[in-house]
């Protein structure tokens, strides 16, 4: 389906994952958005490939940067290991075209917090360049347009309990992604 975002001429693909539908638009200039759209923990991280992950709905021939991103999205879910092969797609949400703090916590949390670790809401704050701005930095996690590239859920509290993930209501969705990177890296 192609949509129109300001100038951008925008397409979406739908697609099953092990943690329910997830929605991806984008235009030719990258990624502007992932939805969760529900939310529907698989039962195991080792369920079959063929129907944990698949794309249900898009165009025949997607454009470069939601191909990009529905690959890296299965190679997270179905193959970890291979995930260093699909590179990221372009970002174009409106976020990431201007200098915000809420986007230097983003790319400083892509950047530094890899697959099967965590980090504070406090320390990313202090990675961010604000020790003072841990609420600023829950803000940020909030509104992060392209959640699991940029992996907020590996943002937990001070105290170890994991916090909330999209509003409250993907708090085991959260739980089943740190399991699944934490298997990932006992591989």
């Amino acid at each position: 389906m192609a949509l129109r975002n300001g100038n951008c001429r925008m397409e979406e693909v739908l697609i099953k994952s092990p943690i329910g539908e997830i929605q991806i638009s984008g235009c030719e200039l990258g990624i502007h958005e992932i939805k969760l759209l529900s939310f529907e923990v698989a039962e195991s991280r080792a369920e079959d490939a063929s129907t944990s992950f698949k794309v249900c709905e898009g165009p025949q021939e997607m454009i470069a940067p939601l191909k990009q991103c529905a690959d890296w999205l299965r190679a997270y879910f179905c193959e970890p290991g291979l995930m260093d092969k699909y590179p990221l797609p372009a970002f174009h949400h409106s976020l990431f075209q201007k200098d915000s703090f809420q986007k230097t916590v983003l790319l400083t949390l892509l950047k530094n917090v890899t697959m099967g670790n965590t980090v504070t809401y406090k320390d990313l704050a202090e990675l961010s360049g604000n020790a003072k701005a841990a609420r600023a930095v829950g803000g940020a996690m909030r509104n992060n347009p392209v959640p699991l590239i940029i992996p907020c859920h590996r943002v937990i509290c001070s105290d170890g309990k994991v916090g909330n993930y999209s509003g409250g209501k993907g708090n085991n969705v959260k739980l089943w992604l740190l399991a699944h990177e934490k298997h990932v890296n006992e591989m």
